[in-house]
């Protein structure tokens, strides 16, 4: 349930406050204050930017270093979807605060990564591309359209038509194995292909739904609709609202991998939240935004403090996808709060004392950056620094400490109610990569083991009687 009364979170916070209002760390933050909560949003977002060399001569755009080593249990490296989903929590740093320090690196990145027929298909990431991986830079790019970010030069591919050729090159990966859904990886021959799972469908959900509203196009909204049909009638959102992580097709999905994460429920807040607002507050969609609200406070925000309770209480048990979720948890959280505004009062509660905590951990001085301000990802330890640090923790207390100003900022736009983004309803309909890339090949050993999120070493487990893969997302 959402927490009864203000004043568990008022006690939490003045828990973690000095006598004069602000947090006692490196980086000082008055809740209060907006300038306050800008200037710990620059510092934070200077710091994690310094992990990215993609705009420096002789690097990629839109890549930050890596990929990781395996298992990917450390900040050496990242996979191609991290800078994607990094360039989103920076279009939110410059919706927050007005500061366009970063949106030339971010555009450059952006237009850099889409692939040459322009669906974030780049051909050198073939041997690695799962569904999500491509939908974060599609989420990246629909967070362009709704926040109206400059719109990319006339000769270049616009937001929207981007996020529409993802659309439509995923649409076309459905198939009826399971009686629908979408596959975690996006070509047959990528290892954990058999795996349908939340983070997948639920990108797809969010895209769906957010399209829908975006352009006022019902067949989006229709698509958005029976994959939350398909999702839930198979399990992964069980009646309590609890969204588990995947199934395997090749047992026609009988049964489910039920580890939680916090950004498979937030993806589909947001999802639900677009799609009450898109159908003018029905209570059907209503039922379904308490219902999961409720569900992710409850299991991510224990004494109102975001935690990743699948590896957090060990952090070096998280992999390197894992440090990041909390800052997809928090971002769809508040952005949700701007679709069902009646969700606003029991989400800036838990964003307020997580904030207030996430800061306490901006106190680290790992070998790479000794400035004593970089951001561990276990808030709820307070000043004692989990030893932690990268872009993942750097980009999950942005966006924690910016979302505090969701009240404030301008409600995302529509192309009916000021959107100026350019669009393309056929984009990546003739796209011949998009589901035989002529690059295609068995993924090798040497290749990334399976695609964007499957991060630690393949391990077996049994799970319901049956050997499965423990796969995070």
């Amino acid at each position: 349930m959402w927490p009864s009364s203000p004043s568990v979170c008022a006690l939490a916070l003045a828990l973690l406050l000095t006598t004069d209002g602000n947090i006692a760390t490196a980086l000082q933050l008055d809740l209060s204050s907006t300038d306050s909560i800008k200037s710990v949003a620059s510092t934070i977002a200077y710091d994690m930017m310094t992990y990215y060399k993609g705009n420096l001569s002789g690097q990629i755009p839109g890549e930050l270093p890596g990929p990781p080593p395996t298992p990917a249990i450390t900040n050496e490296g990242y996979f191609w979807w991290e800078t994607g989903a990094m360039f989103g929590s920076l279009m939110d740093y410059w919706y927050y605060t007005g500061d366009s320090t970063y949106n030339d690196v971010v555009t450059q990145g952006m237009l850099f990564q889409t692939g040459a027929n322009n669906d974030y298909l780049p051909q050198n990431q073939t041997n690695g591309m799962g569904n999500d991986d491509q939908a974060f830079w599609g989420m990246a790019a629909m967070t362009a359209a709704e926040l109206n970010f400059p719109n990319p030069p006339a000769d270049k591919p616009q937001w929207l038509a981007l996020v529409q050729a993802v659309y439509n090159t995923q649409v076309a990966r459905f198939d009826n194995k399971c009686g629908g859904g979408l596959h975690w990886q996006a070509y047959p021959f990528l290892n954990g292909y058999n795996y349908k799972n939340s983070i997948a469908n639920g990108c797809f959900f969010n895209i769906a739904s957010r399209l829908a509203l975006y352009t006022g196009n019902s067949s989006y909204a229709d698509r958005a609709e029976s994959t939350w049909d398909w999702v839930t009638g198979v399990g992964l959102i069980d009646q309590n609202y609890l969204v588990y992580d995947g199934t395997n097709s090749d047992d026609n999905c009988s049964s489910i991998n039920h580890e939680q994460f916090s950004y498979n429920a937030a993806v589909f807040l947001l999802g639900a939240a677009t799609m009450y607002n898109y159908t003018n507050g029905d209570p059907v969609w209503k039922g379904r935004v308490e219902g999961l609200l409720n569900s992710t406070i409850n299991v991510f925000f224990p004494q109102g403090i975001g935690y990743e309770v699948t590896c957090e209480a060990v952090p070096s048990k998280c992999t390197i996808d894992m440090l990041s979720y909390k800052a997809y948890l928090v971002r769809w959280m508040a952005a949700a709060t701007k679709l069902a505004p009646f969700i606003y009062d029991p989400v800036i509660a838990v964003i307020k004392t997580s904030a207030a905590a996430a800061v306490l951990q901006c106190s680290g001085s790992p070998s790479d950056h000794p400035n004593g301000r970089m951001c561990g990802l276990s808030w709820s330890k307070g000043t004692q620094w989990d030893g932690t640090s990268g872009v993942g923790q750097q980009m999950a207390a942005l966006e924690v400490v910016q979302s505090n100003l969701i009240q404030q900022a301008k409600a995302p736009v529509t192309n009916s109610t000021g959107g100026t983004s350019q669009g393309d309803p056929t984009a990546g309909i003739n796209d011949p990569s998009a589901q035989n890339p002529t690059a295609a090949r068995p993924a090798t050993k040497g290749d990334k083991v399976g695609a964007g999120f499957l991060t630690a070493v393949v391990s077996c487990v049994i799970i319901g009687g049956v050997a499965w893969l423990s796969i995070p997302g």
